[in-house]
């Protein structure tokens, strides 16, 4: 049985990758994990591919239990992998709870990481890997440090597993895309003081999706950057001092970087 696997399907970029990868090639089925099996559900009737549904919360490790008995049971041939599962929460260190900074560990490293490695014995030779990172994963970004944090292991882990895997023959590719229109904000941004109060281009998901799908299947990058601004980023932070790219940041968003009064 020949399948692709993406969590995180049931909105924003996930949900995209579901919708788009269906057009690409041909599977016996998809298969799709997010917390709300109501939101899995209805992608079927966008598509013509069969779907199974996983409603799994993976910052649980029970999940992760579930999921490899599945794996054993059915003995798909994972053709693709997709990790959209992921959040972030801005705000000052001492505003945002410990259990938030350690689910976005959980969720955003951990996940990957357990999803990746439980899926790799059950794909073979032209296998893909898509892992969905940030901008933010290139530059420490004050107000956003430990999801940016996650991000930037993301990236790091992307890239070489992709060197470790390709006398496999399997790719695996970063996407690093910058400010996309979906619900991830409703969850990362306070709704009084928001931190985020600049951002220079808003992208629609279904693009973001179309160029790294593209790249995934007519280049060998091993990350995929949509838009010519995030570039342009990428590539001014690996010219300039941190200090000055994040002061650069803190102007942006106008944020204090002085005389603020913290919690003990």
């Amino acid at each position: 049985m020949r399948i692709a696997i993406i969590t995180g399907a049931s909105s924003g970029m996930g949900r995209e990758f579901v919708l788009q990868l269906s057009q690409k090639e041909t599977y016996d089925e998809l298969w799709v994990a997010a917390r709300s099996k109501q939101k899995l559900d209805s992608l079927q009737a966008q598509i013509k591919t069969p779907l199974r549904v996983l409603p799994l919360d993976l910052t649980r490790q029970d999940s992760f239990e579930s999921y490899k008995t599945l794996l054993e049971k059915e003995k798909p041939d994972i053709h693709t992998l997709i990790n959209c599962a992921g959040y972030g929460k801005f705000g000052r260190c001492d505003q945002i709870p410990l259990d938030e900074m350690l689910g976005m560990i959980d969720l955003n490293c951990k996940a990957m990481v357990s999803m990746t490695t439980l899926s790799l014995p059950y794909m073979h030779s032209g296998a893909r890997i898509v892992q969905v990172d940030s901008l933010s994963a290139f530059q420490p970004v004050p107000y956003l440090n430990v999801y940016g944090a996650t991000k930037a292991f993301v990236l790091s882990y992307s890239r070489a597993l992709n060197v470790e895997l390709q006398p496999r023959n399997i790719r695996v590719m970063a996407v690093s895309p910058g400010w996309v229109k979906t619900d991830f904000f409703d969850r990362a941004e306070k709704k009084e003081d928001p931190v985020v109060t600049y951002m220079n281009v808003l992208y629609e998901p279904a693009d973001v999706v179309k160029t790294a799908l593209r790249d995934l299947y007519k280049t060998k990058k091993d990350v995929s950057i949509h838009g010519f601004p995030v570039k342009a980023q990428v590539f001014g932070v690996k010219l300039l001092p941190h200090r000055l790219i994040m002061k650069i940041w803190m102007h942006q968003q106008k944020l204090p970087r002085k005389n603020e009064t913290f919690k003990v």
